[in-house]
């Protein structure tokens, strides 16, 4: 590509010349953002069964040498793209001075190249519009037209920003080259229509789809549903699904969706209702079924429904995974009912059901609240021995730090870590932290402190706020002001709590300093 916006420094020249502007140009770079429409809506990942992208056959992740072999020069365009757009979309300016200042530069247009200019503009539809529509204008003369994915990528700005004048003319510009329109184009109409609550509009567009050249299958029927469940519409799909339901084969997965929305808004009482529903229907339910009843109960803290949901799996041959037993496991332990959690656990690998990381990390967390360090250990002992994929993480470190008592067993704790290969995180230097100085071990402390600023994970606003409070509370006010000033000056904000702290610190040293004077 031939490009006159080389490098940054030559880039903020030309466009200081070529706008006649008496400042200098600074870009402003924002980094990518994933094209993709992304539906989370099961409350545990691993149950999000069904993924939107996998409806659209030719919309693909692309693979990390793929994105090498776009190298740098198209990054370089699209920042001199981007600045210009910038200076013209917020200063409100008319299309033909980005024409006229795009004319003066000598550019070839791509796929490659305009996606990279869109995907900067995720949340910026104004700038976004403006290129599009100068491509599109220029798609003659140029020689290079949008294509279907570069359409999807400036419907999906507009529907998210919720530009709908602008994204229906989008639509309507598709809708003339039938061949533009694919299944991803529907999975943006219909997602972005229920995200503004336009629910109605939604479901209209889902019957009018094979007017566009798709077909309106069990796929499509299914995207719709989960849209609208996504956005908190789960009463209107309901009844969409009862409707229609006839239309299409009865498969499982349609009535998860459905079950799966009334549990992430939070009504266990209509995902009772359905649920039963599930069972008196002629679909079998699968493992998905179970697990995002079972996270909802559990969660609602009907924890032995949960428990007996998990054992009538195993009843009836359908093998939870690990992610569901640990939803069991971690709310038994939370009702202090630990011993029924280590049945489970001792059950999982016997009935076909691999603990991992976090199964244990459960048990451990609970186990040190109660001070059960034996079956800790024995448990850290398990994950040694299981290898990689199950060996401690920070997060079971944190734990065994959390439940120590005295410097040794951090210390042990550490050597642990070291062991395993676990760094350090921000996180753990902060509970670290946090202890020493709840023991009044300032030479600990210093030391702690010290290692945080030559690895470079700290001190942050937490570590701060840690040494304030412990400074305080052991009486040295006048050290705990000296870090919230230094904590000031590096910018950070102070919790509320501390701010009511240093209040009284400095009514303290006023009344010190007075009765200095008097005395």
């Amino acid at each position: 590509m031939n490009f006159t916006f080389r490098r940054l420094t030559k880039l903020s020249w030309n466009l200081h010349c070529l706008l006649k502007c008496p400042y200098t140009v600074h870009a402003i770079y924002k980094p990518f953002i994933s094209p993709k429409v992304c539906f989370s809506s099961v409350p545990i990942q691993h149950y999000h069964q069904i993924d939107l992208h996998d409806f659209t056959a030719d919309h693909k992740p692309t693979n990390s040498s793929q994105q090498n072999s776009c190298g740098n020069s198209t990054n370089d365009e699209a920042l001199g793209i981007q600045t210009v757009l910038n200076l013209h979309s917020y200063n409100y300016r008319s299309l033909e001075e980005v024409e006229q200042c795009f004319s003066r530069c000598s550019m070839s247009l791509s796929k490659d190249l305009v996606l990279n200019v869109l995907r900067r503009y995720r949340s910026e539809w104004r700038p976004a519009y403006l290129f599009f529509t100068w491509v599109c204008k220029v798609k003659d003369s140029s020689g290079f037209s949008p294509d279907t994915c570069i359409y999807n990528e400036i419907l999906d700005i507009l529907g998210r920003m919720k530009q709908f004048d602008e994204f229906f003319r989008v639509f309507d510009e598709m809708s003339r080259e039938r061949h533009l329109i694919d299944q991803h184009t529907f999975v943006i109409m219909v997602s972005r229509l229920s995200g503004a609550h336009k629910v109605d509009e939604a479901i209209e567009f889902f019957h009018k789809i094979e007017g566009f050249g798709l077909e309106r299958d069990l796929v499509s029927f299914q995207t719709l549903l989960l849209s609208l469940c996504r956005y908190k519409h789960v009463e209107e799909a309901e009844v969409l699904f009862r409707t229609m339901k006839s239309e299409f084969r009865d498969d499982i997965k349609t009535w998860n969706i459905i079950l799966n929305g009334w549990c992430v808004l939070g009504s266990l009482r209509d995902a009772k209702r359905f649920w039963k529903d599930i069972l008196a229907s002629n679909c079998k339910p699968d493992k998905f079924t179970y697990g995002i009843f079972i996270n909802s109960l559990s969660k609602s803290g009907k924890i032995s429904t949960a428990k007996k949901l998990l054992l009538t799996m195993w009843e009836k041959g359908c093998v939870p995974d690990a992610a569901i037993c640990n939803c069991v496991m971690d709310g038994l332990c939370f009702k202090k009912r630990v011993p029924e959690a280590l049945q489970i656990f001792s059950e999982m690998s016997l009935k076909g059901c691999t603990p991992n990381a976090s199964t244990y990390n459960s048990l451990i967390k609970h186990l040190c609240k109660i001070q059960r360090m034996e079956k800790v250990h024995e448990l850290l002992n398990e994950m040694e021995a299981m290898g990689e994929s199950c060996l401690p993480n920070a997060l079971t470190y944190h734990y065994l730090l959390s439940s120590a008592k005295t410097p040794e067993e951090v210390d042990k704790v550490l050597e642990m870590m070291e062991k395993n290969g676990c760094k350090l995180l921000a996180d753990t230097y902060n509970l670290i932290l946090r202890l020493f100085m709840k023991w009044g071990n300032e030479a600990r402390v210093k030391k702690v402190w010290d290692e945080m600023e030559n690895s470079r994970t700290g001190p942050d606003s937490r570590s701060y706020t840690i040494m304030i409070h412990g400074l305080y509370d052991n009486g040295r006010i006048r050290n705990a002001l000296k870090y919230f000033n230094e904590m000031m000056i590096k910018g950070m904000m102070p919790e509320p709590r501390t701010k009511l702290l240093v209040d009284d610190i400095n009514s303290k040293l006023k009344e010190i300093d007075e009765a200095g004077k008097t005395g």
